[in-house]
């Protein structure tokens, strides 16, 4: 059996990063690991088991680049709406609900807000095949 169990982002601010997941989706620190050079903070949601791995190098002082090959992290919630006003009143700047269509059918609603490193993550209406 294979299970994903995290994914990694390279952070340049441990504080700002860990608010930005703490307020914008509930996410909680799990475990916090200090190397000499880099530390570990993964972040765990109540509703599920995957993480978010922050890597934070203690010696970065720019902004990472991220590429053109990095896509995007997507979280479902129950009221696309209303998180997305939630994440409005936190002053984080969701980007406006799009609808996407397959073969005529309504596929998925969604929005995108960006965290302060600059990665995009896509919020999702739970329904069809995005539960």
């Amino acid at each position: 059996m294979t299970k994903a169990i995290h994914m990694m982002v390279r952070v340049a601010d441990e504080r700002r990063s860990v608010e930005f997941y703490e307020n914008a989706f509930g996410f909680r620190i799990a475990d916090r690991l200090g190397f000499d050079d880099f530390t570990l903070v993964y972040l765990r949601s109540p509703d599920a088991d995957f993480e978010i791995e922050l890597t934070v190098n203690h010696d970065r002082k720019e902004p990472y680049v991220l590429g053109d090959g990095y896509g995007h992290l997507a979280f479902v919630v129950d009221d696309l709406e209303r998180k997305r006003d939630e994440l409005e009143t936190l002053g984080l700047n969701p980007n406006p609900v799009k609808e996407m269509f397959h073969d005529g059918a309504p596929l998925a609603r969604f929005f995108f807000v960006t965290d302060p490193d600059g990665y995009k993550i896509e919020v999702l209406q739970r329904r069809g095949r995005y539960r």
